[in-house]
Order: C-alpha cells, then sequence, then structure tokens
C-alpha cells in the first residue's frame, strides 16, 4: 500500500486524536485546514506540517491528498463531507454524519454511487473485549436475548458556567446529549448485539436553563462578564427501545452525572448468559452464568476471538483504551482503501442508520409516545 496524503479539517481536540492515529496508520499528514487561516498556520507550525491551508476548498484542490478527516462542528459535515466526496477524496467524518436525517441520507447515497470509502468513528465498537461479546453472542452462547439496558454518563457540562457549541442547536443540532453519545451506545449495542431498534419511546430534559455565554468554540470557557444564555438542548435522556426480534432495551444519557467521566456501559442478557461492559474499565468483559456463577474475560492476545486478538496490540496487564480504539478504526479505513475488507468498520451507511435513530428518538420525546425506526432507506424505497 503506498503512502496516503491526508489533510485534517479542523484542528480542535478531535482532531489531534486523527491526527495522532492517521501517522500511526502510515499516512503523511499533508496539511491541515481550521476555523482560520490564522489558526491553520498556527497548528501548522506546531504539528509540524507542510501546509496551512486557507480553507477546506484549498485543501481539496491539493493532489497530493487522498484522505479527508473532518474534525469541524456538526453543522459542518454536510457541505463538507460532499465537497470531498465530489473532489474524489476519501472520507472520514466525525459524528455526527449530519444534523439532520436527509442530509445524512444524501451523503451516504453519495458515498456509495462514489465508491469512495467514507467512514464515521463509531470506535467504541474497537475495544477488543467488545469484540468479544459481539463473537460470543454471534455463537450463540447467551441463547436468546431476554434484555439490554445501559447508560452513557458524563459530568463535563455539570456546571452552569460550562459551555460548547455543542449547547447550541443551530451548531450541534437539534438534540446534544443523545445524538452526542447516546447515538454511540445504539450503534454499539446493536452492532454487538445483531438486533436493531424497531421502535422507541424518549424523553429528554433541559436540566440546567441558563449557562455562561461561551467565549470561544472549545470546552467550558464561560465569557469574562458572567453573561448567562438560555439552554434549549437536553441535559439528560431516557430511551426504551423494543428491538425487531422483541427484545426490550433501555438507555439513560446525561452530560450532568457528578463522578462520571465517560462511563458507556451496556449488559446484554440471554437465556444463558449475560454479557456486560463498561468503557472505562475497557480491560475486562463481565460474564453472568447461571447458579450464581460469573466470570472475567481479560483482554489479550493469546486468547477468545479473532477479532479480540486482533486489535490487542499490547499484552495482558499492558492497557489498552479509547486512544488504541482510534488508531484501529484509522488504520482499517485505509485498509479499506486499499481494498481490504476489515470487519465491523462503520461507513457512512452506519452514520445513516445513527441520524435515523436520533430523528425517531426526537420526535418520540417531543410527541410523547412510541415512534417507529424503521430502515434508513425506507423512504428511498417507497419513492422509488
Amino acid at each position: 500500500m503506498s503512502q496516503l496524503g491526508v489533510a485534517i479539517v479542523g484542528t480542535g481536540m478531535i482532531g489531534n486524536v486523527h491526527r495522532r492515529a492517521a501517522i500511526l496508520a502510515g499516512a503523511r499528514i499533508v496539511g491541515v485546514s481550521a476555523s482560520s487561516p490564522e489558526r491553520a498556520r498556527e497548528v501548522a507550525s506546531a504539528w509540524n506540517l507542510p501546509r496551512a491551508y486557507r480553507d477546506i476548498e484549498e485543501a481539496l484542490a491539493d493532489p497530493q491528498v487522498q484522505v479527508v478527516h473532518i474534525c469541524t462542528p456538526n453543522h459542518l459535515h454536510r457541505a463538507m463531507a460532499q465537497a470531498a466526496l465530489e473532489a474524489g477524496k476519501h472520507v472520514i467524518c466525525e459524528k455526527p454524519l449530519a444534523t439532520t436525517l436527509q442530509d445524512a441520507r444524501a451523503l451516504a447515497a453519495l458515498a456509495a454511487s462514489s465508491g469512495l470509502v467514507a467512514t464515521v468513528p463509531f470506535v467504541y465498537r474497537y475495544h477488543p473485549v467488545v469484540r468479544e461479546a459481539r463473537a460470543r453472542i454471534a455463537e450463540g452462547e447467551l441463547g436468546p436475548l431476554r434484555l439490554i439496558h445501559g447508560s452513557y454518563l458524563q459530568d463535563w457540562l455539570l456546571d452552569p458556567a460550562s459551555n460548547n457549541w455543542r449547547v447550541d442547536p443551530a451548531l450541534g443540532g437539534a438534540s446534544r446529549v443523545f445524538a452526542d453519545i447516546g447515538s454511540h451506545w445504539c450503534d454499539l449495542v446493536e452492532w454487538v448485539s445483531g438486533e436493531r431498534f424497531a421502535e422507541v419511546s424518549a424523553a429528554f430534559e433541559t436540566v440546567i436553563a441558563q449557562r455562561s455565554v461561551a467565549a470561544g468554540q472549545s470546552y467550558a470557557r464561560p465569557a469574562a462578564d458572567g453573561a448567562m444564555q438560555a439552554v434549549s438542548s437536553e441535559d439528560v435522556a431516557a430511551a426504551l427501545f423494543k428491538t425487531a426480534g422483541g427484545t426490550l432495551a433501555t438507555l439513560t444519557v446525561s452530560q450532568v452525572s457528578a463522578g462520571r467521566r465517560n462511563r458507556l456501559w451496556f449488559e446484554i442478557d440471554g437465556a444463558r448468559a449475560s454479557v456486560a461492559f463498561d468503557q472505562e474499565d475497557s480491560e475486562r468483559l463481565w460474564i453472568g452464568l447461571p447458579d450464581q456463577r460469573e466470570e472475567i474475560f481479560v483482554r489479550g492476545p493469546a486468547a477468545g476471538s479473532a477479532e479480540q486478538r486482533r486489535l490487542s496490540v499490547l499484552p495482558v496487564g499492558h492497557a489498552q483504551g479509547y486512544g488504541h480504539c482510534f488508531d484501529a478504526f484509522v488504520a482499517d479505513t485505509y485498509r479499506a482503501i486499499d481494498a481490504e475488507a476489515p470487519d465491523g468498520l462503520p461507513t457512512f451507511d452506519d452514520g445513516l442508520r445513527s441520524a435515523l435513530i436520533v430523528d425517531r428518538v426526537i420526535a418520540s420525546a417531543r410527541t410523547r409516545t412510541w415512534t417507529a425506526i424503521g430502515q434508513a432507506h425506507d423512504e428511498e424505497r417507497r419513492s422509488a
């Protein structure tokens, strides 16, 4: 495989995560585009890159760039990903794929027709013990599924003085906490369990009615004068799903749960066994068995499923985490560009599926009724 030329669009925390993963996967970072030419020059210097692009158009015009990593605020994703695909570039676009279902559907269709590789970083799929859980369920070890339950809890917006562009629906989208982190849980649980959510009953609450006016686009930087602004996006959400197979699933999401930094947790209970995963303790998979028995499967390269072993790049006792997941996701994207077919690589179709779930959850929360989810391409089929 020849060395890929990469442009990073967006220079916040996640842009740096993409940069690191791209380098570790063997790519060459050609240049960076940011919110302004000045910011691009500043980051290009800090990252020791050869080019600071004036804007994304200049990046897309660079013949040295084969892959574009879009790491910008949500409302920019549709236009940027579309422009990159139309320019013939492979794309990694941060989630959500778009802030509306219509835009996500258009992007997924464009990616499919282009023949280019287009992926979305649902990177929690890349925890080795998550792969182990998926393999055991696929092999029937749990038996018929009885219940799915879990949560995704954070606390970074607990303080009313904290603010961020994600809080503003014009920049982040109509949903905040569910679209931002609930979407990760839904993607992960559908993928691990093999079951698809068919309907949902959801509720949203904004528990902090006012927040400090944000001084910038970064995390938790209040304005110096103490000015406050009204909040309309949700801080907490709850959802009850029923899968197409009839299994109930419950989810609680929050960005105001003190002490919970990034706790994505799920348990899947079957007729013969259960499995549970906690992202903040990602080296272990809990396995519940009948007769008050339980086991702990520990991540490592010498045991478990083939995918678990592939992704266990460090020996037992040397902890892996989120960074390794991101590295593996980017490396698999580049492998797909090289005509391989990595297992579980999340594509724009998965981004569309996520957008559909979020859209239906928002509708249910607004109407307080059970809402059908369906399939992402149902509307195209009906109109064909």
